[in-house]
């Protein structure tokens, strides 16, 4: 390993630290000692390599969580949201909230601005540390309730948003017995952003009538497929996605169907914390 990846993989340690501590009193010394840092150089290397101070990192990383929460769980009370995120009261979290994405949490909540919102969570890619692991599976062909996402990846949310409401209303698709899937039309990479597709999906047992959402009757086709499992944010499953193609594919002898790479999400925010997330991502094969 190179010493500029040895270097990155300390810093993944402190950012996976971090993910999994956010209930938690974060100091400098604590997460110095996590990177094996000395705690007096430890502020600057973390602001020069993140391009932002530990304490603002730890601060948005809190505060997408609680973005999640006041958007996907309408029920919860802002208080409780602000105190989950370690604000002493609702009005040192509304202003932080507001200084950082320009909406008031109650603003966010009605009319979320997702576009803004994304760009504060444009990371560098991680490096990847562990060994991948592909398994060869024989998908069934299953029934889907489809909803087409058509431009930015910013905005998929909205996009969620419309398809869980059609999910609490028609209840042919319920989140905790069903399963949830996003087929992946384009690389948002490489495609322009008013062009980027990607279908948002739950399994149903039978057809599905016309609806306000705009939900349509669709089928993930029987196949065989290869599988890794993602595990942690859906920002970063890019870093899943391009050694199954660069790295195993060429290596497997396998060809590709025609069939978009989909995924499966095994649990979804905000029930399930960020770094506890786990996605199957399915490359079809003949």
């Amino acid at each position: 390993m190179s010493k500029a990846s040895e270097y990155a993989a300390k810093f993944n340690k402190v950012f996976d630290f971090i993910d999994s501590h956010l209930d938690d009193e974060l100091t400098l010394e604590m997460l110095s000692q996590v990177a094996h840092f000395s705690k007096f150089h430890f502020h600057r290397q973390f602001s020069e390599y993140a391009g932002m101070s530990v304490f603002k990192y730890v601060q948005l990383m809190r505060l997408k969580r609680a973005s999640y929460r006041l958007v996907f769980n309408p029920l919860e009370k802002v208080v409780d949201i602000a105190l989950d995120a370690r604000f002493e009261n609702p009005e040192s979290f509304s202003r932080a909230f507001k200084s950082t994405f320009g909406q008031t949490p109650s603003e966010f909540r009605k009319r979320p601005a997702w576009q803004p919102w994304n760009e504060h969570y444009s990371f560098p890619t991680r490096e990847r540390t562990h060994k991948m692991e592909v398994n060869v599976v024989n998908f069934t062909e299953t029934k889907i309730a489809s909803l087409q996402h058509l431009g930015p990846t910013a905005l998929l949310n909205d996009t969620v948003s419309k398809f869980i409401e059609w999910r609490k209303v028609s209840r042919m698709s319920p989140v905790k017995s069903s399963h949830t899937f996003g087929i992946v039309h384009d690389n948002p990479d490489t495609t322009a952003p008013e062009a980027f597709r990607f279908d948002i999906c739950g399994s149903v047992s039978k057809e599905i009538p016309e609806n306000a959402q705009g939900v349509t009757n669709s089928v993930i086709p029987a196949g065989r497929c290869a599988v890794v499992r993602h595990v942690g944010s859906h920002d970063r499953i890019a870093e899943s996605i391009y050694p199954l193609y660069r790295e195993w594919l060429p290596n497997s002898g396998e060809s590709l169907r025609d069939f978009p790479l989909y995924f499966h999400y095994l649990n979804l925010m905000p029930e399930t914390p960020e770094h506890e997330l786990q996605t199957d991502i399915y490359l079809p094969l003949l």
